[in-house]
């Protein structure tokens, strides 16, 4: 879900997690995840891929399942056609210290060196992570309570949780079944990381989404880490988590409220979902942050129609909680729903969690350090305490956008191909990269950027020696790979 005021040029697709802070003159964004599934390995057995029979069979439907067989997946890969790849293949469900070998399995045998793939072998790495299923971890915190709220909501009528579903799928899941245009932004490889040009990391749990109706399945949440091309900031990161939940109504549930899919008007059957959309959802909001004021803020995204934002007043200001809306009639039609009504929800794990445990940068999610993590307890809310702050350590690096023999138009360079050089090289020492300086040279008009990277780690001081040697690489690689002309 996107602002319609948020980054026109960087539009982003489905259910996207970032915090919108209104105030009486402006809206500011803090804006975690700009723009617009699990898989199981063990260290004696990284090889082979096999197939399963069902969702249970490759994502957790323990607490809240309704225990329904949904479609099989089947086995696919670099050789595998695209129409035939199912979400929800399984790999594996937790992390390990992959060589290219388990690495390639996590990544269902895709070749990082494949000249489509933009795929760096720092994202690789953290496929399989899976935060979210991490005991005490505040993802795991944030998920158990909205999934235990769903439980609870209706006794009869549970949620599916589906929490480890393969994070690789195929564009058309991805961007096409949830109408997102052919020529939008999110598709581009600078947005989003490609396998092959029609195999990506999903960019948004919504990947499933229809796979899962198609199956029959009515009521599911999806939860899982998803992959956005990015700057890099505090608050930004390129893996996240995200989690969705659908509800269509059964024939039963309309006849119950005197409406039939066949004889009840359009309207009545979207009024009907929308209002249990909202009830629902102002629940869970107060299960997280308990009895706050609340508001509706009318959104536009494609694949829902009408579509809103739940905002709460948080310490004096509105913060969008998610967006969400009533599932689009077109996705409906297409998987066979008829006009069955339904709605959908999405939201940031990490923004909800940097809100409610109070934790300042996003890198602490991923950090090692026990400092960090006995903080926490499972189905907890507290606030996290600093343990360190480390100086930080400044080098900036500049360039003409494109080399001398390039016409300034023909530059292909974008910032978040930097970004990716940067985070590459550095991992999470890099704690920011900013745009610094710009200009057009009068003659020439060859276009002149000059970034400044922030290095800092949140566990030790660190050394310029250090820092050099990987600021040097970084130039290296700038010149190598995005055909750039250092100054």
């Amino acid at each position: 879900f996107i602002s319609s005021d948020e980054r026109p040029t960087r539009a982003m697709p489905p259910f996207v997690g970032r915090a919108v802070l209104s105030t009486a003159r402006r809206r500011a964004t803090i804006d975690l995840f700009p723009r617009p599934c699990g898989l199981s390995f063990s260290s004696s057995s990284m090889s082979a891929v096999r197939p399963v029979e069902s969702f249970e069979n490759t994502s957790r439907v323990a607490t809240i399942s309704t225990a329904r067989t949904c479609t099989a997946a089947p086995v696919f890969g670099p050789q595998s056609s695209t129409s035939t790849l199912c979400a929800g293949t399984r790999l594996f469900s937790s992390s390990s210290a992959a060589d290219e070998s388990e690495r390639r399995d996590k990544l269902m045998g895709y070749n990082l060196e494949d000249e489509q793939c933009n795929v760096t072998p720092t994202i690789a790495a953290r496929v399989g992570t899976n935060l979210h299923l991490q005991p005490k971890h505040p993802l795991n915190t944030i998920k158990n309570i909205i999934e235990e709220y769903w439980k609870s909501y209706e006794a009869n009528a549970p949620f599916e949780a589906h929490d480890d579903l393969s994070p690789v799928v195929p564009t058309n899941l991805n961007f096409d079944s949830l109408l997102i245009p052919p020529d939008h932004v999110s598709r581009s490889k600078s947005d989003t990381y490609y396998l092959r040009d029609e195999v990506v990391l999903r960019t948004h749990t919504s990947a499933h989404q229809t796979t899962l109706l198609r199956s029959g399945v009515d009521r599911f949440l999806v939860t899982g880490d998803v992959y956005r091309r990015d700057e890099i900031d505090s608050s930004h990161y390129p893996v996240f988590h995200q989690m969705e939940g659908v509800r269509m109504f059964t024939d039963e549930e309309l006849r119950e409220a005197g409406l039939s899919k066949t004889e009840s008007s359009e309207v009545e059957l979207v009024k009907f979902a929308e209002a249990d959309l909202k009830a629902g959802l102002e629940g869970m909001a107060r299960a997280l942050f308990g009895n706050v004021e609340m508001r509706w803020v009318d959104e536009y995204f494609p694949f829902t129609d009408p579509s809103y934002e739940l905002e709460i007043l948080f310490e004096g200001e509105w913060m969008e909680v998610l967006g969400c809306g009533v599932v689009h009639r077109n996705i409906v039609q297409d998987v066979g729903r008829g006009r069955q009504p339904g709605w959908a929800f999405g939201l940031g794990l990490e923004r909800l969690a940097m809100v409610l445990f109070d934790i300042p940068d996003i890198r602490l999610f991923w950090s090692q350090d026990e400092r960090f993590h006995s903080q926490f307890e499972s189905g907890k809310i507290v606030k996290f305490t600093p343990y360190s702050k480390y100086p930080p350590c400044f080098k900036d690096i500049s360039f003409w956008c494109s080399g001398a023999d390039i016409k300034p138009t023909d530059s292909s360079f974008h910032p978040n191909d930097l970004y990716e050089v940067v985070r590459d090289v550095g991992g999470d020492l890099v704690e920011k990269v900013e745009l610094i300086d710009d200009f057009i040279h009068p003659k020439t008009g060859r276009i002149s950027n000059c970034f400044r990277i922030s290095y800092r780690s949140m566990d030790r001081s660190l050394t310029n020696e250090e820092i050099d040697a990987l600021q040097e690489k970084v130039r290296e690689l700038t010149v190598d790979k995005l055909g750039v002309e250092l100054r």
